[in-house]
């Protein structure tokens, strides 16, 4: 049992060293400043004292109470509700493996068991060497490059066992890696002091953020009137291709519709009328 279940007092966290403390109430108070209340600062002040320690630790906590007025306990339920607060020291690079469901019949639970026996680490376990954190994690919004990896949150799309752990090796190695779309990978903690708030300083960090994918324009494409060829998907490990076939009639449903008359002769549909008949 914890020492609250038992009713004993906890003793008080830690602070920081006098000049660490100095930079974060100077950074905190820049937070702060940004809103008309104090409390509404809570969550990016989670994200500084995350990008100081790599984790939220019990300082942390201690920290951002003292720094808004509020009690360590109304800290820790925020602290605790968001799984994007480390509540442990991690690596470098957090990697998380979609298994949601999509993702997970694309292959994401193969990549997941096949990391976690190369790394040899469990979910949310860190390796040795204190580089990679393995989770596994929900939908990231990108069901259409299913199978995807994160690292830090930026996107590793398309991913196989193979891949995932060429990216795992490489990032461990400190050999430079490029994420499928989106802005530079860096360090976890970098990167949680970027959802703090403050600018991302890196030389074209900003430049290179790029824009959304094939996959995620076809809808704005197809609604355009951009109708596409056939798509002739290829069994996995080949990779899927789109092959344009100008004046192609074989659309797949996953295609442009066409008109009722033209995808069904024997029971063709006029335009409605004003009197919807």
């Amino acid at each position: 049992m914890t020492d609250i279940q038992l009713g004993m007092p906890q003793l008080p966290a830690p602070d920081y060293p006098a000049d660490v403390r100095a930079r974060l109430e100077a950074d905190g108070k820049q937070i702060v400043a940004r809103y008309p209340d104090s409390r509404s600062a809570l969550l990016p002040l989670l994200h500084l004292v995350q990008a100081e320690e790599g984790f939220v630790s019990r300082t942390g906590m201690a920290f951002c109470a003292d720094l808004l007025e509020l009690t360590t306990a109304e800290v820790t339920a925020v602290a605790t509700f968001y799984s994007m607060y480390r509540r442990k020291p991690s690596g470098d690079y957090q990697v998380g493996v979609c298994t949601n469901t999509l993702c997970a019949v694309m292959g994401g639970d193969a990549i997941f068991d096949e990391l976690k026996e190369h790394l040899g680490v469990g979910n949310n376990e860190t390796t040795d060497d204190g580089k990679v954190t393995l989770e596994h994690i929900e939908c990231n919004a990108a069901c259409d490059f299913a199978p995807v990896v994160m690292v830090n949150w930026e996107f590793f799309d398309n991913q196989t066992p193979e891949s995932a752990k060429r990216l795992v090796d490489d990032l461990r190695a400190g050999r430079q890696v490029e994420p499928t779309r989106g802005a530079p990978l860096c360090t976890y903690k970098e990167t949680a002091r970027i959802l703090a708030g403050f600018p991302d300083e890196r030389p074209g960090a900003v430049a290179a953020t790029g824009g959304a994918g094939p996959a995620s324009l076809a809808g704005l494409r197809l609604a355009r009137g951009e109708t596409p060829g056939a798509r002739v998907v290829h069994p996995r490990g080949e990779g899927p291709q789109d092959r344009p076939q100008p004046g192609s009639r074989h659309l797949s449903s996953h295609d442009a519709p066409q008109q009722t008359s033209a995808s069904d002769p024997e029971h063709p549909a006029g335009p409605v009328n004003e009197e919807g008949e």
